[in-house]
């Protein structure tokens, strides 16, 4: 936090939009008017699941221990029907940027997976095209750049005072701090970038006492498929040049050591 006061600028974690405006243009402002997590009654500390989408989780039977969370935190392509013995049920937020929420609807129809989940939604922006999409999801209208309509991938539950962004400065303070990979400084670094599971897995450490985490990389992966939905398919973890896996996995290890997170490394 030290480094984001250096900049002078308001330290919202999360916006919220104000248009879009007559000039075509978003407003993004904070903070929210209603909080991403409100406190539950009687409880003074919120516990959090954060769902990821690893195949650690097949035949886990962890659903109703995460849907016993005070909330309930998931990302990409969260598939939930037919899986909710292993990953629940519940989601209380969707955290997603234009490319995942578009892609997963075509990638993972084949596994029931029809849309976004709700209840509240936190997009990530990482290039102009976010901001475009923005655009065309509060106008109602066809996004000019790739001729989709992004209500049309909330589930019909796109609500304004439910859609968080979160703030730029906070990607760029949690990468730097936390996930400064290597590979950013050879020739490939200027499609590096943490996973999208990472930046929710930082937003929840942020937001909620007490962080469970499932479906994340674990030393032990090569003995699941890359994803739960695929049903221990013979199918690996694929690590791209994009994504600095290696590091992740390190680094919810140590958090795990630290107590700073409970991490699901599955069954002895």
């Amino acid at each position: 936090w030290g480094q984001l006061l250096e900049l002078h600028q308001p330290l919202w974690l999360l916006l919220q939009v104000v248009g879009p405006q007559k000039d075509g243009l978003m407003v993004l402002t904070g903070p929210p008017k209603n909080p991403l997590l409100p406190p539950k009654p009687g409880e003074e500390c919120i516990s959090c699941a954060v769902v990821g989408a690893g195949g650690v989780l097949w035949k886990s039977r962890k659903g109703r221990e995460i849907d016993s969370h005070d909330y309930v935190f998931r990302v990409n392509g969260a598939a939930i029907k037919g899986y909710e013995e292993d990953v629940g049920n519940r989601t209380d937020v969707y955290v997603h940027t234009s490319n995942s929420i578009t892609t997963s609807k075509y990638l993972l129809e084949k596994y029931n997976y029809t849309g976004a989940p709700h209840d509240k939604y936190v997009m990530m922006p990482e290039g102009m095209r976010d901001f475009k999409w923005m655009i065309g999801l509060y106008k109602n209208e066809t996004e000019t750049e790739t001729y989709l309509r992004p209500r049309t991938y909330y589930s019909g539950e796109f609500n304004e005072t439910r859609f968080y962004v979160l703030h730029m400065d906070f990607l760029r303070y949690t990468r730097n701090r936390f996930l400064m990979s290597p590979t950013l400084n050879d020739e490939s670094w200027p499609i590096v970038r943490p996973t999208n599971g990472a930046f929710m897995m930082f937003l929840a450490l942020q937001l909620c006492d007490k962080v469970d985490a499932y479906g994340f990389i674990t030393d032990d992966h090569k003995k699941y498929s890359n994803y739960y939905y695929e049903r221990g398919a013979n199918t690996p973890v694929i690590f791209y040049a994009n994504h600095d896996l290696d590091m992740e996995r390190d680094l919810w290890k140590t958090l795990h050591e630290l107590k700073v997170i409970n991490l699901y490394q599955g069954e002895p």
